[in-house]
């Protein structure tokens, strides 16, 4: 059954951001969860070789995002953030163009959202990452925020979500919204995020740290740009713990060694009564739904 959106009634804007440096604490140690220290690759600028479809685990890196991460560094005005509207209003799937600098008018996707550094993440091709610098504005053609599925009203809400990406997921609309994922992951394994009032921008980390849960829901599988459910997770006013319901998200972030933290995931879709229904799709990746590079 094809599903029946609202989007006649949705507002495109533009939203627009500079590649963002990458960024370490001052000594470039971290402390993981055995209190060991080390120095990694984190958060920030251009990645060239983990992009969505790379492993999001086993990566000597920290919190490592895939492709290029943005930021808009303009300021505020009072209550009113300009990276505010970019981490809320760019949606996973939105179109994405090159505006500055050698490789003006090139062409990605988002990929996912980070919270903590707040940073939006988005795709591009190999030939096109070669050209880019620390500090390029990249335009983003915002559209999904109040995105609905009419049959399910109020039962399952959307968020952070292209209409035309949630078109060519592997879903199948009846009296539950079947969806493909390639993991299905318990509540108890989510940690960084926890305590949020919005999952509107921003992820919540998988914690992978007990090698029984590893085994038992294959985390050591999971890849950047992977659709998943949260089983026993509502998001729908930040991210808790309620049984019966499912959470849909994309792995937007790789692993973390630091304690409560691991692979992000940003939602896209959550039903607190648990209208959703996932199903085992071992090719549920946005590699597959906005083509491979």
């Amino acid at each position: 059954m094809k599903l029946q959106l609202n989007i006649d009634k949705l507002v495109q804007l533009s939203v627009v951001g500079e590649i963002d440096h990458p960024t370490l604490r001052k000594t470039g140690y971290v402390i993981n969860s055995r209190g060991q220290a080390a120095v990694y690759p984190s958060v920030g600028g251009i990645s060239y070789n983990v992009q969505i479809g790379s492993p999001a685990v086993g990566w000597m890196a920290d919190h490592v995002e895939p492709g290029v991460s943005i930021r808009n560094s303009g300021p505020s005005a009072g209550e009113y953030s300009p990276n505010g509207a970019l981490n809320v209003l760019a949606c996973i799937g939105n179109p994405a163009q090159v505006i500055s600098g050698e490789a003006k008018g090139a062409r990605g996707v988002v990929t996912g959202k980070h919270g903590g550094i707040d940073h939006v993440m988005v795709d591009f091709p190999p030939e096109i990452l070669e050209k880019l610098t620390i500090g390029d504005k990249i335009m983003i053609r915002s559209f999904g925020v109040g995105l609905q599925l009419l049959r399910y009203h109020s039962e399952i809400l959307v968020m952070n979500l292209d209409p035309g990406l949630l078109q060519k997921l592997n879903v199948k609309a009846g009296k539950f919204l079947e969806i493909g994922v390639t993991h299905q992951i318990p509540a108890k394994l989510m940690g960084a995020g926890l305590g949020s009032i919005s999952a509107h921008s921003g992820d919540y980390d998988i914690q992978i740290f007990d090698d029984k849960a590893i085994a038992q829901y294959h985390l050591d599988t999971l890849k950047l740009g992977d659709l998943v459910a949260i089983i026993d997770s509502d998001a729908s006013h930040g991210w808790i713990y309620r049984e019966g319901a499912v959470t849909i998200g994309v792995i937007s972030h790789a692993n973390s060694v630091i304690s409560g933290h691991g692979p992000g995931v940003t939602t896209v879709l959550t039903s607190s009564v648990g209208r959703i229904k996932p199903f085992a799709d071992k090719t549920a990746n946005l590699v597959k739904f906005i083509g491979e590079k």
